[in-house]
């Protein structure tokens, strides 16, 4: 069985734009995935706090992100990248957004790789592409490949379901189809969003900033809408049941395998 996972997070991806972003790879994921367009994020809907959620199974409230300054938790919680590490897995990071190198303590990586995203015009692109180059020479254990342009450069630069939100969108997407056709023989792969977005931010608890889309390709995943509720802090317990390391006994979500399997 697949037991490597890349995680790859689309910044402000929101699942109505998914649909809509004209991208013909979409229908493909549906059909090769299991997936859901209903996901819930954390409040506040905000990218730091979200990746903290995202990466350590608990809600702001516990972790005590609640803004895009990260401050350390009074009762730290071991994330993804901690367990992984103590279990001596391998894990890299690639990202464009510099305060997300907070979700990973010092020490929990073998590789990581940030580039200021507007640096160069398709700063996705290059990152997926140095993902790939890693992934293929060192064959880790765990990936995690952030996008941020479809957030950044789409959402906040032309508002959430403008034309040019759709153009990033859209290009993240064949960046994931990317990675699916050069990892697919060796790599379980999670395509997810921290938050969506509405008019030019997001933040709150509205639907549009709340709702998230999830796809799981591996052989482990049975394609089709994945029933029940699925949750942003689902993410971490899964990925660390494919691996085969343990969750930290304070996580509150739950493996999607096993939601599958009922």
């Amino acid at each position: 069985m697949r037991s490597k996972v890349v995680l790859i997070s689309i910044d402000g991806m929101r699942p109505d734009g998914v649909l809509q972003c004209n991208n013909p790879y979409v229908e493909e994921l549906k059909n090769l995935c299991a997936y859901s367009f209903d996901a819930r994020t954390v409040y506040p809907s905000v990218t730091l706090p979200c990746h903290m959620s995202m990466f350590h199974s608990i809600p702001p409230e516990r972790h005590g992100i609640t803004t895009n300054i990260y401050t350390p938790p009074v009762r730290p919680v071991n994330g993804l990248f901690e367990q992984l590490k103590n279990a001596d897995k391998k894990s890299a990071f690639f990202y464009g957004w510099e305060p997300l190198r907070d979700i990973a303590r010092p020490e929990t990586l073998v590789q990581a790789e940030f580039i200021y995203q507007n640096m160069f015009e398709h700063t996705d692109a290059i990152l997926t592409d140095r993902a790939l180059s890693y992934i293929h020479a060192v064959k880790p254990d765990f990936v995690f490949l952030y996008m941020g342009e479809t957030d950044e450069k789409g959402g906040h630069g032309f508002g959430w379901m403008s034309d040019t939100y759709f153009d990033y969108l859209s290009r993240a997407i064949s960046n994931v189809k990317k990675v699916v056709e050069e990892t697919k023989e060796e790599y379980t792969v999670i395509i997810t969003a921290d938050h969506g977005g509405h008019d030019r931010g997001h933040g709150s608890d509205i639907p549009e900033d709340m709702t998230i889309p999830i796809f799981c390709y591996g052989p482990q995943f049975t394609p089709g809408k994945i029933r029940g509720d699925v949750s942003i802090l689902d993410i971490a317990p899964t990925i660390a049941e494919i691996i085969g390391v343990s969750p930290a006994k304070e996580w509150e979500g739950k493996s999607l395998l096993q939601v599958q399997n009922k």
